[in-house]
């Protein structure tokens, strides 16, 4: 039986650290609303700034993918923190969030999430399986949501980064 317990001990040490999934989830930075009627806008450059700014921020953070919509503001604002961890860009449907597939290819994965002031929260809710966060207003783009994930539990966090 002792010998039991110690091969065990390591192997479900390991399951156990494999089975830690964190979110990282925050909006598009900072788009140009010089044209009302430009459904896909670039970033401006604060917003430029901004997701240079999120890879610094982020910079301890070693990523396993990066996810974003497949809109200007979006890849623009993800593609700072994906070079950094020389990966390429995974583009996701909103409107399918959190879905089976998802959280299997994530589990156990340090992910970003990049989304809008609607899907971000939204998208966070869905991982936590409640209704904690409302919509972000229009002119925050700097909430940081984390959720961590590890086995049955669920936690999260939001932080302002300015």
């Amino acid at each position: 039986m002792i010998e039991q317990v110690i091969w065990e001990g390591p192997f479900l040490k390991e399951y156990k650290e494999k089975s830690t999934t964190t979110y990282y989830l925050i909006r598009h930075a900072e788009k140009d609303r010089s044209d009302k009627n430009n459904r896909n806008p670039h970033l401006t450059e604060k917003g430029l700034k901004r997701a240079d700014n999120w890879a610094n921020v982020l910079k301890d953070v070693k990523f396993d993918a990066v996810y974003s919509t497949n809109y200007n503001r979006t890849k623009e604002t993800a593609m700072p923190t994906a070079k950094a961890n020389s990966l390429e860009l995974q583009f996701y449907d909103p409107r399918k969030m959190a879905s089976k597939d998802f959280l299997a290819n994530t589990k156990g994965k340090n992910v970003l999430v990049v989304g809008h002031s609607n899907t971000t929260p939204m998208f966070v809710n869905a991982l936590l399986g409640e209704k904690k966060y409302d919509m972000i207003d229009d002119n925050n783009n700097g909430n940081l949501y984390i959720v961590t994930i590890t086995n049955d539990s669920k936690t999260s966090n939001v932080l302002v980064i300015n």
